[in-house]
């Protein structure tokens, strides 16, 4: 397969599941906006939500210091200056499904140019403003599409393992800079009148709910949520879909059905990291330091896209 056709399908991917992962955060700070707390409280949630896409230096630039609600939503979801914003992230999956039209079905490259299209013109007749919460919704929705279509329609070559790549490489670095902002927020002073287990609820639900994980930590624990629990299962169950595991099991498993090579440095790379993760516990985590712990998987993870990119793809910033 050519490189730049291998690097349009791996952002095509990358960028749809930004998007998701961007509509996930935003509606649950947003549903948790809503609930009785202080206005330190809340304000603390919007800056996290830039924190972990690291957008606050351009957000400062543009509305400075004052955070408000408002302003973070528009930035976010339809400012195309900001190339991490939803409108952005779906914008960009549809032209680079365009530069590579005829390595994709019809339904795929339809699921895409819809998605961007439709997008749009939700924005502009002021959909988003009138019910924030069914656009996220019809955002996540559209990404399970766009994963369910090319699941279900492409042929599983190399295409179809790049675009794997691209899900899964974006989905572990949500993950963790999800769990790193949100266990640092955990620390922040309760709303007046409410109690630590009103508080453990609500912001450990919230967490597990932006993953779409609460089911599953019922179905697993059958217990009041705990914060090593929610570590756990967001780190190192395998069979969760979003967890940092389960996203290197399915790297790796992609990755092997590309590589010919036996001494490719990204497969060594993401093997080696995780094997760490399959071997780990939680305690041992989190008594050395789980910001220490995630903040080198994020480095690393980054190591391995680049290593891709030198490897497969066109070396390009994205």
């Amino acid at each position: 397969m050519l490189s730049r056709t291998a690097d349009h399908l791996f952002w095509m991917s990358r960028y749809t599941e930004r998007a998701e992962n961007t509509a996930r955060m935003l509606d649950v700070n947003y549903q948790t906006s809503l609930l009785p707390q202080s206005a330190s409280s809340a304000q603390a949630g919007w800056e996290g939500l830039l924190s972990i896409s690291e957008l606050k230096p351009a957000f400062t630039k543009k509305y400075g210091d004052k955070v408000a609600p408002r302003d973070v939503m528009d930035f976010m979801v339809r400012d195309e200056k900001n190339s991490s914003s939803i409108v952005s992230c779906l914008k960009n999956a549809r032209e680079n499904a365009r530069a590579v039209r005829g390595t994709l079905t019809t339904e795929v490259w339809e699921t895409e140019n819809q998605t961007h299209l439709e997008v749009i013109r939700m924005l502009n007749s002021g959909d988003f403003e009138r019910d924030p919460s069914q656009f996220f919704e019809w955002v996540k929705f559209r990404s399970h599409l766009s994963r369910g279509v090319t699941a279900g329609t492409m042929l599983q070559d190399e295409a179809f393992h790049f675009l794997r790549l691209g899900t899964f490489l974006e989905r572990a670095d949500n993950t963790a800079r999800l769990v790193d902002v949100k266990f640092h927020a955990a620390n922040k002073e309760l709303s007046p009148g409410s109690t630590d287990e009103d508080f453990d609820f609500y912001h450990w639900s919230s967490i597990l709910r932006s993953v779409s994980g609460f089911e599953i930590y019922r179905k697993v624990y059958r217990d009041v949520i705990k914060p090593e629990r929610v570590a756990e299962l967001l780190i190192l169950r395998a069979d969760m879909p979003r967890s940092l595991l389960g996203c290197l099991n399915e790297v790796m498993n992609n990755l092997a059905m590309v590589t010919s090579d036996n001494t490719s440095e990204t497969q060594r790379r993401a093997g080696k990291l995780r094997s760490e993760l399959q071997f780990a516990r939680i305690d041992e985590i989190l008594a050395n330091g789980l910001h220490a712990f995630l903040t080198q998987f994020l480095d690393r993870v980054n190591e391995i896209g680049g290593n891709l990119s030198r490897e497969f793809l066109v070396p390009a910033t994205k």
